[in-house]
This record gives C-alpha cells, structure tokens and sequence, in this order.
C-alpha cells in the first residue's frame, strides 16, 4: 500500500510547504507549520462557484439596496453585530473555554425561535446536554430544533431540509467532512467545512453564527484564513472569575468595528448592561493612583478606571506591567513625564490596571494613565468628579481624541464635574454641569492637578 503523502500547512495563514521549517514561508510566523494528509479534491467541491451564472456589470449600474436586520432579542449583542443578523451572513465568535458563547447563542436562538425557524447545531455536547442548560436558563424552547452531529454532509443535509433562518454551529472545529481524511480540527477540515457554509449561507440566505475555539493566546485556533472568509468576528472578552463579559467587533462588513458589548452573567444567563460606564465605577473611590478616562468604544463612550501603583523598586530593573492596555506605551509614557514633566520613576515599579477587564488600545488613555501615575507617586489622590482623555505625544504635547464632544457629554450625564481635555477637543459651547479645562502640554496637565487641590 502506498504511502500517504503529507504536507505542511501553516496554521496562521494557511501557507502550504512541502516539508517542515521553523518559520512560515508567508507569514513569518514561529513553529506554525503543522503535518497534514495531502488531500484529493472530490468531484464537484465548487460546483457552486460554478462561473456560468457570472457576468462583467459596471458598478454604476448594480442596485443597493440597504441590508434588512433581524434583531436577536439581546440589545448588548445587536450592537456588537451592527443592529441585528443579516441574512446570508456568517458570524465567527470566539473566546476562552467557559467564557459564555454557548450560552449566549442558546439565549440568542430561544427568542428567535418564536417568530422564526432556527435550527442549533452542537458537535461538542449530547442533545441532552444542551437540554439541561436550556432548562437551568429558564428558557423557552419549544420551538428551538437541535441537532447534534459533526458530520458535514450531514448537517449541510439537514440545513436544506430545514431552511432555517439562523442556524449556530458550535463549533467548528469539531467537524469533518467525507471528503477529506484528516481528523477534525485540523487545518484542512477546518478551511473546507467553514467554506462550504459558507457557500451555503450566500446561496440559501441562511444566518450562519460558528462558534471557534482560541489557543493560549487568545487567537482564533486554526487558519487565518477563517476570519477573512465570515463577515463578521466576534471576541469575547473578559475574566471567566468575573461576572462581566465583554463581546468586542473585530470585523464586521455591516457594521461598525471595534463596537462593544457588556454583558453581565448571572444564574438565569447573559444579561446586557445598558450603562456600563455605571457598572465600571461603582467601586470608585477616591484614592491614590486612581483616574477615570472616557474611552471611545464604537460608537459608544465608555466611563473606565484607570488605577496605577507606584512603589519603590527592590531589583536594579524596575518592573513595568500593565493590564488592559499596551506595556510597550508606559515605557514611552513614563519618558515623556520624566523628560518634560519632571516626574521621575527610573527607580520606581509602575503597575497599571484598566478596571473591570476592559482592553484599550486607543491612545486616548495616555493622559489617564500619565495622570494616574502622578497621583500614586505623590500619593495624593485626583479629584472624586474628575474625567482625563487626551493622546500624548512623544515631545510632550496633548494631541485631541476623536468624538471628545461625546466623551464630555457622558461624563456630564454621570454627574462629573471637571474634565481635563486636550486644548483642540474644547467644546464651543459649554457643557452644563461640567467644567473643561483644556491643556497643551502634558507639563501643564500636572500644574492642572495642584489647581484643583
């Protein structure tokens, strides 16, 4: 019998290299290649894609026509996907074991049940499993159809007998395809069975939501590939030990990316936060080392705290740890105070916290931070009513964050009194209840602190 022929497959971008190397030839990642079978392409794969129905059109002549939304039930989650499902689309969602993607999609589905067909795939749990958490949620499921299988013909079968207007397959690295003689979860059965739902949902106008699994980085497992084939990604964020959760838009080709949903998870399930900001400061205090930055997520303005922790170092190499946000900036922050600030932390440990298990990636959390680091290593805590946003640049200045008329408003709607604001994102007219003080330099931003002592 001959021997099977193998291949490597890179598990980030899907390169394929006829023999092992510690580095991908594509994408230049690290010990990325994995072995694979090499597959035979089975007669009719793409008989879909067949071009016989295809033709050249001007794109001046194509008419659009805006995408009609079907809205879950679950306010929180039709924010993060852009205002609701679309048809024919396909939502990837991922996040940590435990985190709560089953069960928000099994919340999801339960409501659309009553008014559409919808049809739960589960590869990873018995129908009986599924059962008892719909029964612990209180759910009403008379209407929700349940198929448990990880066969892909199979489910593509029950998918056209059904029709349903949303189906869930969770997840796709549990299943195979005939077609292919690698083992589920691997590269090749993950790439061919998300591309012929895929296909499916396109031609049938059928909601496909996958659910994938997240390696110990927190990536998406599997290829690359997977994220630019779906419409939309979505992350699940937070601490399993906390009892928020947080579903961020990566990509997302009918809607807003970066667009934020907080959920709180109690004993009857996922249940949205319609003012998180609120949620985040309810243990806000004031203390040393504490400052409230008004981020931008989406077209959301989020309230978060920002905590530092400054102390006196015992190592001749001075700790920096940040959580939530980008330690390779607090390096560049801590500069900057020292050089055109005067603060001087060479021989300090900085920590720095993003309350709640937010993860911020705009700049407009420098001056919070540079604030927050101010105030622990004087130990003097900033003002209870005080919010800070502003981006800082390398030479010292304040540049101006994006939507700062927004920020200010949600500040003033919590009952803030005072902002601290780069000079270009002062609002024309004045915010009732909340007094804005613009500032250039970081320099000035601290001279700022001892005014409102």
């Amino acid at each position: 019998m001959a021997k099977a022929k193998t291949q490597y497959v890179c598990t980030e971008c899907g390169t394929v290299s006829p023999k092992w190397q510690g580095q991908c030839p594509g994408c230049n990642g690290w010990n990325t290649l994995v072995e694979s079978l090499v597959e035979k392409p089975g007669a009719g794969r793409f008989e879909s894609l067949a071009p016989t129905t295809a033709r050249v059109q001007k794109l001046g002549d194509i008419e659009t026509r805006e995408a009609a939304r079907l809205p879950t039930g679950i306010g929180e989650f039709d924010r993060t996907l852009g205002g609701g499902l679309v048809a024919g689309g396909v939502v990837l969602i991922g996040g940590d074991p435990g985190i709560g993607k089953s069960t928000l999609l099994l919340q999801a589905l339960a409501l659309l049940s009553n008014d559409h067909p919808v049809l739960y795939v589960s590869g990873e749990e018995s129908g009986e499993q599924v059962a008892l958490r719909a029964k612990r949620l209180s759910l009403e499921t008379d209407n929700l159809k349940l198929l448990a299988e990880i066969n892909l013909e199979k489910i593509v079968a029950a998918l056209a007998q059904e029709a349903p207007r949303v189906a869930v397959v969770d997840s796709i690295q549990t299943l195979w395809s005939d077609e292919l003689s690698s083992a589920p979860g691997s590269v090749a059965q993950v790439r061919e069975c998300a591309a012929k739902l895929t296909r499916l949902a396109k031609e049938t106008g059928t909601t496909v939501i996958l659910v994938g699994h997240v390696t110990k980085e927190g990536a998406l497992a599997g290829p690359r590939v997977l994220e630019h084939i779906v419409d939309t990604v979505l992350y699940f964020e937070g601490d399993t030990h906390s009892a928020h959760r947080l579903v961020r838009a990566f990509k997302n080709r009918f809607g807003a990316v970066n667009e934020l949903g907080v959920f709180a998870m109690t004993d009857r399930g996922l249940k949205g936060v319609s003012n998180p900001s609120a949620l985040f400061l309810s243990q806000h205090g004031q203390v040393a080392g504490s400052c409230v930055l008004v981020t931008q997520e989406g077209t959301r303005p989020l309230l978060v705290e920002i905590q530092a922790l400054v102390d006196t170092a015992v190592s001749p190499s001075p700790r920096r740890l940040t959580v939530g946000l980008d330690p390779q900036r607090l390096a560049m922050l801590l500069a900057v105070l020292h050089r055109h600030a005067g603060i001087v932390c060479f021989d300090q440990d900085v920590f720095v916290n993003a309350v709640g298990g937010v993860k911020i990636g705009e700049p407009a959390a420098d001056l919070a931070v540079c604030l927050a680091i101010v105030s622990s290593l004087r130990n003097r805590p900033l003002p209870q009513k005080l919010v800070v946003f502003g981006e800082v640049g390398l030479t010292g200045e304040i540049r101006p964050a994006p939507r700062g008329q927004e920020r200010l408003k949600e500040a003033a709607k919590l009952g803030f009194t005072h902002a601290i604001v780069p000079h270009a994102n002062l609002p024309r007219q004045p915010i009732e209840g909340l007094t804005v003080l613009p500032v250039k330099l970081v320099g000035e931003a601290v001279e700022r602190l001892q005014s409102l002592d």
